[in-house]
């Protein structure tokens, strides 16, 4: 099997690699020289593209697409041409004029885009009786100071990446949605930075979700943290459920990478994508909102 790395632009695709360098021969393009070498350190079998398009050109079962959020329409729409299986590390939009774009593309059954807690071992499989529950809540723990000292700006700037509302604010959104499907919308969101004050956006922040039977939601974001974790909360009548995801020894498995890179693999293969391009779009739907309405 041949996967492409198609950019390197976040922690992701590094994570990404040492699982699927147990399972196929990789291929790897990046624009930044620093980021390709720190890649090619780790991996020097993997061969090096000179761009996009000669990576596209040669023989691939799947491509893992991380390039900034503003390149995501462009790049993938060229890699749709190619008909492969796609992963495209999580947010594929953070602007409206970016999921608009999106929205022009032919995408196809498969085409994967999500939070890999989707896939965390404490999260999936998870099934409730929606006539129970009252209310839900998610919490994201991720602190985001790194983005205060200036690395990987566009991330951080909301016009660009989404800052910390769309690029933190996903994992609470796509677990939901997991949960109780596609038919979501944003009532309400604000954000604050109360610690880090040299971010571009915010390090705290909240959402307000309904869908159309009359369930809430609350998506919390802490984006000041000491240790990184992740809960759902099912509120029910006479019972509260929590379901939390934490790294462990080994944040590849517990975090969902591993979980991901499997399913992406079996698209490879020639399967569907898990998570319909409707429940996508949907959490980037509530995301973008979100971040307008905070802008």
């Amino acid at each position: 099997m041949r996967i492409a790395l198609a950019g390197l632009a976040t922690s992701h695709p590094y994570t990404d690699a040492r699982t699927l360098a147990r399972h196929a021969e990789l291929v790897v393009w990046e624009q930044d020289p620093e980021r390709l070498r720190r890649f090619t350190d780790e991996h020097p079998r993997a061969k090096v593209a000179g761009s996009l398009a000669e990576m596209l050109a040669g023989p691939l079962d799947g491509v893992v697409l991380t390039v900034p959020n503003p390149q995501v329409p462009q790049a993938l729409a060229k890699v749709l041409e190619t008909g492969v299986a796609c992963f495209v590390n999580k947010p594929a939009a953070a602007s409206r004029a970016q999921l608009e774009q999106l929205d022009r593309l032919p995408v196809h059954d498969r085409v994967l885009s999500s939070s890999v807690l989707r896939f965390a071992p404490a999260f999936a499989g998870t099934r409730v009786d929606r006539g129970e529950v009252l209310a839900v809540r998610a919490t994201v723990r991720h602190d985001v100071g790194i983005w205060a000292t200036g690395y990987n700006a566009w991330q951080d700037t909301p016009g660009e990446g989404g800052g910390t509302m769309v690029t933190m604010g996903i994992h609470g959104v796509e677990l939901l949605v997991a949960l109780l499907g596609p038919d979501v919308r944003l009532a309400g969101a604000a954000g604050a930075r109360r610690h880090y004050a040299t971010l571009r956006s915010e390090d705290t922040g909240v959402m307000a979700l309904r869908w159309d039977d009359g369930i809430t939601g609350t998506v919390e974001i802490l984006g000041v943290s000491e240790s990184e974790s992740y809960s759902v909360t099912l509120h029910k009548r006479d019972t509260t459920e929590t379901i939390v995801i934490e790294g462990g020894d080994d944040p590849v498995q517990g975090l969902g990478y591993e979980g991901t890179i499997e399913a992406f693999l079996a698209m490879a293969g020639g399967a569907p994508s898990p998570v319909p391009w409707r429940h996508t779009r949907a959490v980037l739907q509530v995301l973008v909102s979100a971040r307008e309405m905070t802008a």
